[in-house]
């Protein structure tokens, strides 16, 4: 098996489950990012926001950068928003799928991507 990678995630945090010949494990980070509820009252907090974003997004793209095949998952539109930022950083052909769902946990997470790179 090749270097598989799954990644769960919104806007709060990730759950990476890295699963190999070798080993399988997850990791979790976590965005420190708080949207105000709704809506934003200016465009600095806006930019704030966004640029809060990016770099929780490149921290992922860090711990993910090296695998062969990569499955996101998540329930909202930072799944979509990390596939644009992969596709930007040269990775478009590594990803396998982009799938919608509900929160999980960390076992379930990594239950999936086993699952799903066994077939």
């Amino acid at each position: 098996m090749t270097k598989a990678v799954g990644v769960w995630i919104d806007h709060r945090k990730a759950v990476i489950a890295v699963v190999s010949d070798e080993a399988e494990e997850t990791k979790e980070i976590k965005s420190r990012v708080e949207k105000q509820a709704g809506g934003f009252a200016d465009d600095s907090r806006e930019r704030e926001f966004t640029g809060r974003l990016g770099v929780y997004y490149d921290e992922v793209i860090g711990c993910i950068r090296d695998a062969e095949l990569i499955l996101i998952f998540g329930p909202g539109e930072a799944k979509g928003e990390l596939r644009t930022r992969l596709e930007k950083a040269g990775l478009r052909g590594r990803i396998v799928a982009v799938e919608t769902v509900d929160k999980m946990t960390d076992r379930q997470i990594a239950a999936k991507v086993r699952e799903y790179f066994e077939k």
